[in-house]
């Protein structure tokens, strides 16, 4: 009886990306030695599989990779059942991810092997070595990471320029043996016009707006592998970071730390003075009426205080973090303001909360005045005033009033589902111009769906049935994934298309992938009906299934969402 066959994957990673454009490379040395050894264990069942895993360009501290998150996906899948790589700190040089690969590895059973060092994780003492191996590769890689940082902030402290993409008003010396810059003077021009702006208008979105009617432009920087970056009109944040560069002033920043630059400046000392006296001042200022309106009481900073408690009974209390010189604010269950760390406790984002209950009672209060149920005894000669006062109200929740909020919702209670809501008499009386016995208690009780849904850091709070909502990206991407698709049908290269849209070719590989989407998947992207957690990033951060069904339920379209 033969040897069961074992399905080889061959790893191959390089950290930078020097040479790889060269006919044979490092990842070209690794895989004949990898596949030479597979090759020799040909007895023992082995065969090396067609696909390879390339990493080109990208550290071992880190398992966020292209190649290695194919490689996973595809072990997961039972396609894999040997991983071999050139030596062990190609697969990664931390311990922490190393661990998490093999218990990966062990659950899908599949094993782990060297081809410059006898072992492999099959054996415990194999393990052990591995784990051995590993900590001299971290160890070596952090040591590294600390001779570069501190290398880094010696060549800034004698003012030298470390390299990236120049700011706008300097390019890189022409001498590649220099680190410095020199003085761009038609991107100088604008850096000037920039800051005399700023000296005059003393607002940065005046500056926004004027320097864009002026045709001023970012940076535009041309890489080396033919992607374009900026020549853009300039937004706010840029141009505020733009006016807080030291660099215009002939210095050199190291994280809170400036030095003098061994360049030429571009901003007079007094004008650099009198713009950056002007930013501070500024950056204290009370910003319109809705802040100076909370600073003196006049608004109430969270409506829902003491209204809403989650599924536990708890009560939702509020909250605020300072981040970036901005305060968030939450709705948090109590307990865990006071120290718990229930993983049923809610943090929910305060304006979004807030939003989405007022547009939950103006969307309810406007059904019923449509049908003419908000009186308990329908008067169809009110009626018209009724729904008039009504479209007032639910105008004025949607458009943000706090006070009305406040004043009209009595109670509620949030759980994984469904939220509950519950209006005072008194308060929507009022707001109506009614009596209290004329409102009909059903008129009083709101349940609606509610879910969070986490997108990226932001959490969207979505209550209700949701409106179909086209992604624009999305949109943009299947567009393109389709013209894409066709040119390489109609025998165009990848590499022409690449140059002609000037992307990378695992740009143009990984968002073709796209067109293969089921039809329906393809129409509910395009009438907006996909989960609001289906994203491009989430696409394609691995291969698309071939079978319709298994992208149905990987890109979360469920018994309830399925596409028609």
């Amino acid at each position: 009886m033969g040897k069961p066959r074992i399905r080889c994957a061959i790893y191959t990673r390089k950290s930078s990306d020097e040479g790889l454009d060269q006919d044979f490379n490092s990842l070209d040395a690794q895989f004949e030695a990898c596949a030479a050894y597979i090759a020799s264990q040909r007895h023992e069942g082995w065969s090396a599989g067609k696909a390879r895993y390339d990493d080109g360009g990208i550290s071992g501290g880190t398992i966020d990779r292209p190649a290695l998150q194919r490689l996973l996906a595809d072990i997961d899948a039972g396609l894999v059942q040997m991983v071999v790589v050139y030596k062990i700190d190609r697969l990664t040089r931390s311990l922490a991810d190393f661990a998490k690969l093999v218990e990966r590895f062990d659950a899908a059973g599949c094993s782990f092997v060297s081809v410059t060092q006898a072992f492999n994780t099959a054996s415990s003492m194999g393990r052990l070595t591995l784990n051995v191996l590993l900590s001299f590769a971290q160890f070596e890689r952090e040591v590294t990471a600390e001779r570069i940082r501190d290398k880094i902030a010696a060549s800034k402290k004698k003012g030298l320029w470390m390299g990236g993409v120049p700011p706008l008003g300097y390019d890189p010396h022409p001498d590649p043996k220099i680190r410095g810059l020199v003085v761009n003077a038609e991107e100088a021009r604008t850096v000037r016009a920039v800051f005399d702006l700023y000296d005059d208008l003393g607002c940065l979105n005046a500056v926004m707006r004027r320097a864009n009617e002026m045709g001023l432009r970012s940076k535009l920087h041309r890489f080396r592998s033919g992607r374009v970056q900026g020549g853009n009109p300039f937004s706010r944040g840029q141009i505020y970071a733009l006016l807080r560069n030291p660099i215009y002033i002939g210095k050199i920043r190291h994280k809170t730390q400036v030095w003098d630059g061994q360049h030429e400046p571009i901003i007079d000392a007094a004008v650099w003075d009198r713009v950056q006296a002007k930013l501070q001042a500024a950056s204290v200022r009370p910003r319109g009426r809705k802040t100076a309106a909370r600073q003196t009481g006049a608004t109430p900073v969270a409506p829902l205080t003491g209204k809403l408690r989650d599924e536990t009974g708890d009560r939702l209390t509020p909250t605020h973090t300072r981040r970036h010189g901005r305060q968030i604010r939450y709705y948090v269950s109590n307990r865990l303001i006071s120290g718990g760390t229930d993983p049923r406790g809610w943090r929910l984002p305060a304006p979004a909360l807030e939003r989405a209950v007022a547009d939950t009672i103006a969307q309810l209060l406007s059904n019923r005045a449509r049908d003419h149920r908000i009186c308990a005894t329908p008067d169809l000669s009110r009626g018209d005033a009724i729904q008039g006062k009504v479209r007032q109200v639910a105008s004025r929740l949607s458009e943000g009033a706090p006070d009305l909020l406040k004043k009209i919702l009595d109670d509620g209670r949030i759980g994984k589902n469904s939220i509950v809501l519950r209006l005072k008499t008194d308060g929507l009386a009022e707001a109506l111009g009614l009596q209290s016995d004329e409102i009909d208690p059903a008129a009083l009780a709101i349940e609606a769906p509610f879910d969070l849904r986490r997108r990226g850091v932001e959490g969207k709070i979505i209550v209700g049935d949701r409106a179909p909502q086209p992604d624009r990206t999305l949109l943009r991407a299947l567009a393109r994934a389709h013209t894409w698709v066709a040119d390489l049908h109609g025998g165009k290269p990848l590499s022409d298309i690449a140059a002609a849209t000037a992307h990378s070719e695992s740009y143009i590989r990984t968002r073709s992938q796209l067109a293969f989407l089921s039809p329906a998947i393809q129409g509910a992207i395009l009438d907006g009906r996909q989960p609001i957690d289906l994203t491009l990033e989430r696409i394609i951060r691995k291969p698309v299934p071939l079978d319709w069904d298994n992208q149905a339920r990987v890109y979360g379209f469920g018994s309830d969402q399925t596409p028609p």
